[in-house]
């Protein structure tokens, strides 16, 4: 950094007044401070490194008061810089400022291959550091062998599964898969199946293995309970709330089995739990159905989270995530991203591969194309329904994807279509007193989803009323279309 530039970055902390995920602030007006290890280890092993400020007080209102002297300040850094491992090479840019001295020591990242860096005098486990918001904290155990297992190339997904014995696959699962491996192969199909499962990860000397548990188990969670999807639709936006009736959860769902199962399972779960309108094509007279969501899109992502998700012992007892909110859709897999792709390069860039078995065996069953396709079509689909683009977070070891429904911005216009479809179809079939759940089976929605989102708004609008309005969480409760409305006068 030159020494204007520098210049710019204390009047612009000044004026902020506080830290970032990118800078640290030191008073040091005694000299340099004793302790900067966790910064140090914090900026390494971050993507875009940091810079560690020297000058400005923080608890004195982020005023200027200067360091004493820039030589020695400098000399403290690289020493405790030395004792980091690997070493910390800082940039430093030194200023003076309305009569004071001012020091940036700007602290360029690790490779990831070098990661994670800490303090040689506390260990990698004890003495790593990553930067949450303005604060230095820890690295969690997982978060330390994450680096450690792309460093190696651990394949967690190859370890033989205690207790599991060829026996536990289902053969017809394992012989389809074989058939379709071999095809326009002809090398392949002069080896022994048992020979052919271990070159492809499915078995380790005879016991079948992770991966090979997981795509062809008759029941995988025999071996590993929390290897699933945890499926639930909430009734507010927030965690935490709670609908009209108390209600914590409108659905939720463990989806087990196969990865192929548990595809088709949250599929099905988001399907019967979101939105759908009807329109007949005025050119053809044929029936159009528009999901809330694309389900396509949909599938890519939970295609992501079960073939990239870590699957170490770290995380095995965390299920993946699928929570459908009013206004969302959100996927949650243990395991951050996988080796140097970042965030931003998602779905540009050929990413490292976590699960190379588990991706080869999903591409030969047809399930995916592996052809690192998937993110640009959920962004191609969402775009073109007019729904804002996915979102994509990275956070300590979890990896998180949300898609926004169209009920606010770009396309709340193509969501109002849809309900307004729905809401016609609600009043037009409670002309006759319905109960929620009839209500509920006419959309395949849940009961208390149906009532939410759509027959507690009706009747708060005035289009249906309660046949018991004195008492109306009654069993005997019925919905009924107000006449006007039931008529057709809107």
């Amino acid at each position: 950094m030159l020494a204007n530039e520098l210049e710019l970055l204390v009047a612009d902390t000044m004026a902020r007044k506080c830290e970032t995920q990118n800078l640290e602030l030191k008073a040091a007006e005694r000299g340099c401070p004793r302790r900067l290890y966790d910064s140090l280890s914090s900026f390494s092993n971050q993507d875009d490194g940091g810079v560690i400020l020297f000058g400005i007080d923080e608890s004195a209102g982020f005023s200027l008061v200067g360091v004493p002297d820039a030589q020695n300040l400098q000399k403290g850094v690289m020493e405790q810089c030395e004792q980091m491992t690997p070493v910390v090479r800082p940039v430093f840019t030194v200023t003076e400022i309305e009569g004071k001295v001012v020091v940036a020591a700007e602290i360029p990242a690790c490779d990831v291959v070098d990661r994670p860096c800490f303090y040689s005098g506390k260990g990698r486990l004890k003495g790593s550091y990553v930067r949450v918001g303005d604060a230095d904290k820890p690295m969690t155990e997982y978060e330390v062998y994450s680096y450690e297992a792309y460093r190696k190339k651990y394949q967690d997904e190859l370890r033989p599964v205690e207790r599991a014995t060829p026996s536990v696959l289902d053969p017809a699962l394992v012989s389809q898969y074989l058939m379709l491996l071999k095809e326009g192969k002809p090398n392949l199909m002069s080896l022994e199946d048992e020979t052919i499962l271990g070159l492809m990860g499915m078995l380790d000397g005879g016991t079948p293995t992770l991966a090979g548990t997981m795509l062809f188990s008759i029941y995988p969670q025999a071996f590993f309970p929390q290897l699933s999807i945890i499926a639930t639709v909430l009734p507010e936006d927030e965690l935490g709330g709670v609908s009209e009736s108390g209600e914590r959860f409108i659905d939720n769902k463990r989806i087990e089995g196969t990865l192929s199962d548990q595809l088709e399972g949250a599929l099905a779960f988001v399907r019967a739990n979101t939105r759908r309108s009807t329109r007949i094509d005025t050119m053809t007279g044929k029936r159009i159905d528009t999901s809330e969501y694309p389900i396509e899109a949909v599938r890519e992502l939970l295609l992501n989270a079960l073939i990239h998700r870590d699957y170490s012992v770290h995380t095995q007892g965390m299920p993946i995530q699928l929570q459908i909110f009013p206004t969302r859709l959100v996927v949650t897999n243990p395991g951050g991203l996988y080796g140097r792709l970042s965030i931003d390069e998602l779905g540009f860039v050929q990413p490292d591969t976590r699960n190379p078995s588990i991706a080869t065996a999903m591409e030969a069953m047809g399930k995916t194309e592996n052809r690192y396709s998937g993110i640009p079509t959920v962004r191609r689909l969402m775009a073109e329904r007019g729904l804002p683009l996915p979102v994509f977070e990275d956070y300590r070891g979890e990896f998180r994807v949300t898609l926004t429904g169209g009920r606010e911005g770009q396309g709340a216009a193509v969501d109002r279509v849809a309900v307004g479809t729905i809401e016609d179809k609600v009043i037009g079939f409670c002309v006759e007193p319905r109960t929620r759940e009839e209500v509920a089976d006419l959309l395949g929605v849940q009961s208390a989803y149906a009532a939410r989102r759509y027959l507690n708004p009706l009747v708060k609008d005035g289009r249906l009323q309660l046949t018991l309005p004195q008492t109306p969480r009654s069993p005997k409760q019925r919905y009924q279309a107000v006449e006007r409305y039931s008529a057709g006068d809107r």
